[in-house]
């Protein structure tokens, strides 16, 4: 409060009183602004506290909210990653800058205008009919009495004819092959008598891949491509059995699959060799359940682990190997002595071996790529997770086009690394950017983040001509084992495991290969028994063997 001049008493007595009582008021006022000071700073670091609590609860209702709609996706949406053409319209939008970056400029101003054709409706049909497959000829003719002239009586000349095709198909044919081993006996000399018996010579069977089995390696080939190939349960393969008119129980069709395994070791050892010593390798896992193992619970997951060797060039050989768990000793072990370029996703299990002397670790555009397009369909108005999907889909449209135009490896190599690292850079440098906007526990903020830890494996695809931007084709032979699994459920035992791994393998390794699994099978296995060096089991391999020899058998 301020003192007015003119109000002041005269005396000195009551001027002191006046001021002391003054003073005394000043100080209580002084005592009350420090309360009502600290009272604010009170307020307001509980202010920061609630906004840092709101921030951290719209944060978790983001995280709610995106992985509500990732389930309704995975269970009532599509499987597809394919992009709608609303999302391919916003994804286009970020590639303006992108799309100009691999033009020569002495080039650009000398493109001439392109005249756009008009669309042709393309004509639908049946596809023809292979020419490989054999004819049988149904001759239709007209009764005898109209091949009469009704004017003269005299007969009708034929002047053509008119020719259509359908298929037909024969059902599955039980043959009984009845195995004659003819004997002699001496030929009525009396040789034999010096020996003290007769001598009586038994012409000899082949070897058998089931000894004492009824299954022949066709009947052995049938079973195992119907449910590794064609995912047919050996369950409903007995059932079809049991129509023809021949008992055959599903556990008998599983000892026949698990007996030609244990009786492939030293196949799948060279096996396994042989695609180590190819310069590129790829691996990925998927799981599996397996009901009774010892010492572990039937809801156990286990993992089946999948490799792509190429001892050849363009012939890949597919490896499936079951183990219980997934530890990253597994991919130690099996590329023991393997020197080359390794493609993995982004599983850490992979870092011990891919760290390994002369193994180079490259990722996958595609793990990436699935990021940011679950981000993208968890919201739409999200513009950064259709941004970083257009960079990468500009980097496969680089890639396809060249490709395609079949150049010379090290052309190839250049032109890819020219035109690749301009979009690379700006989407490096936009993921760095990016990053400290977005919301830690966010879908783009995964997105984000899996592909800054994976850069320097993501880039590594641009070494050579034989790698990839992605893991693909790990993952198609992956599908079918998924596929499988959604009708047999589990395997039993591990032995059965072990068996499903194997017979996938060799099915898989065909069609890698373009040849006919059921073929490929009753070649092999008609030709392993009688092999007995390790050396030439090579020759039996998909990515070796004479397609002329299978079709022999």
């Amino acid at each position: 409060m301020a003192l007015e001049i003119n109000t002041l008493p005269d005396d000195p007595a009551l001027l002191k009183n006046e001021l002391s009582e003054q003073l005394i008021r000043h100080h209580e006022l002084e005592q009350e602004y420090q309360v009502l000071k600290e009272q604010h700073q009170i307020l307001e670091e509980q202010y920061q506290t609630l906004e840092e609590q709101h921030q951290i609860l719209e944060e978790q209702h983001q995280t709610l909210e995106e992985k509500h709609q990732t389930l309704v996706r995975k269970f009532f949406g599509k499987r597809s990653e394919k992009l709608t053409p609303e999302d391919e319209l916003q994804g286009r939008l970020f590639n303006e800058a992108e799309d100009g970056l691999c033009i020569d400029e002495d080039k650009e101003k000398s493109v001439p205008m392109t005249e756009v054709k008009a669309h042709k409706r393309k004509k639908r049909g049946r596809k023809p009919i292979p020419d490989d497959l054999p004819r049988e000829e149904v001759i239709h003719d007209i009764p005898e009495e109209e091949k009469l002239c009704r004017c003269c009586g005299g007969l009708r000349p034929v002047i053509g004819t008119e020719e259509s095709e359908e298929l037909d198909i024969v059902p599955a044919k039980i043959t009984v092959l009845r195995h004659i081993k003819k004997k002699y006996g001496p030929c009525g000399c009396d040789g034999f008598l010096h020996s003290g018996k007769p001598e009586v010579i038994t012409a000899k069977m082949p070897e058998r891949m089931l000894p004492g089995s009824i299954a022949s390696s066709g009947l052995l080939a049938y079973t195992v491509t119907s449910k590794f190939a064609d995912a047919l349960p050996f369950y409903r393969q007995s059932k079809i059995f049991e129509r023809i008119g021949v008992d055959i129980s599903r556990a008998t069709l599983c000892n026949w699959a698990i007996g030609a395994y244990e009786r492939m070791a030293d196949f799948f050892s060279v096996f396994i060799d042989e695609m180590k010593k190819g310069p590129f390798m790829r691996m990925d896992e998927t799981t599996v359940q397996v009901l009774h193992e010892e010492g572990r619970p039937a809801e156990s997951k286990s993992y089946m682990w999948v490799a792509i060797g190429y001892p050849a060039r363009g012939h890949p050989l597919v490896l499936y190997q079951y183990h219980p768990t997934r530890s990253q000793n597994i991919p130690c072990q099996f590329l023991e002595g393997f020197r080359g370029y390794l493609q993995t996703d982004g599983y850490p299990g992979y870092s011990l071996v891919g760290n390994r002397e002369g193994v180079i670790h490259v990722g996958c555009f595609a793990h990436a790529r699935r990021y940011f397009f679950d981000a993208a369909k968890l919201n739409r108005k999200d513009s950064r997770a259709h941004r970083g999907l257009g960079y990468i889909q500009k980097l496969y449209e680089i890639e396809n086009r060249l490709r395609s135009e079949n150049l010379d490896p090290d052309i190839f190599v250049k032109r890819r690394k020219k035109e690749s690292e301009p979009v690379l850079d700006k989407f490096h440098d936009w993921l760095v950017q990016t990053k400290p906007q977005l919301v830690p526990s966010s879908r783009i903020r995964k997105a984000v983040d899996y592909t800054l830890k994976e850069w320097d494996r993501l880039i590594r695809y641009l070494e050579v001509e034989f790698l990839t931007p992605d893991n693909n084709e790990i993952e198609r032979a992956i599908r079918p084992f998924v596929i499988g699994r959604k009708n047999w459920l589990f395997s039993n035992t591990p032995r059965g495991a072990h068996a499903s791994a194997a017979m996938y393998s060799l099915v898989e390794s065909a069609k890698a290969n373009g040849i006919e699994p059921y073929h490929y099978l009753r070649f092999l296995f008609t030709r392993l028994p009688k092999i007995s060096e390790r050396d030439e089991l090579k020759s039996l391999f998909p990515c070796f063997v004479n397609p002329e020899d299978i079709l022999a058998v």
